[in-house]
């Protein structure tokens, strides 16, 4: 299982996040739900590789968040909130998240795997740290192009330039810039190299 531990940045010099962040990730399903669990943190279990993918770059284009990625079992029964719960995954997650705290210029992400799945878990983190270079560096005239944009449709920069009033060369070099296409090649790499983690350490 995945446990999400999610710290806001500044905390001390900026308003409290956490009610738009839980708004944010509200969409991702979940074994235990969002919910704030101490001060300016905010957790949740999934169950799903690819919803982590999803979660985490969320939280990395909303920015001013730590993300720390635990990787391990938790006990059953499942309690109705992460507050309540216990097991392998939430301490990897408090690891996950004091190591983002300290990752300098890089996407403040970390993944953190008993030893079983410690390697996938190295090689996931360093594949979502590389996607997360890319959300970090897109502009909000890049995102209203890229947010109407959809994987594997035909003609879909063609209905964008269309709606956006632009050519579909611009929309073409929007998505080339923002490294788009290679995003969502890429997001289920990310999400196989979790599931190996996950495998590893139960």
């Amino acid at each position: 299982m995945f446990v999400l531990t999610i710290d806001q940045a500044g905390s001390r010099s900026t308003t409290d996040r956490i009610p738009d962040l839980l708004d944010l990730l509200a969409p991702i399903p979940t074994a235990l739900p969002w919910e704030r669990s101490v001060g300016d943190e905010a957790q949740g279990a999934l169950t799903r590789a690819g919803d982590v993918v999803d979660a985490v770059l969320l939280c990395l284009r909303s920015g001013g968040w730590y993300v720390g990625i635990g990787i391990g079992g938790v006990e059953e029964p499942f309690p109705r909130s992460p507050r309540e719960a216990r097991g392998s995954a939430f301490v990897a997650a408090r690891r996950a998240v004091e190591r983002a705290k300290k990752t300098g210029e890089r996407a403040p992400l970390a993944v953190e795997a008993p030893d079983g799945g410690a390697r996938a878990a190295a090689e996931a983190e360093g594949v979502l740290a590389l996607l997360g270079r890319h959300v970090l560096g897109r502009s909000e005239a890049e995102w209203r192009i890229l947010d109407l944009l959809r994987p594997g449709e035909r003609g879909t920069q063609t209905a964008v330039a269309r709606t956006l009033g632009i050519s579909p060369q611009a929309v073409s070099k929007a998505a080339a810039r923002a490294a788009w296409h290679e995003e969502h090649a890429v997001r289920p790499a990310a999400a196989r190299l979790l599931a190996w983690a996950d495998a590893g350490a139960t």
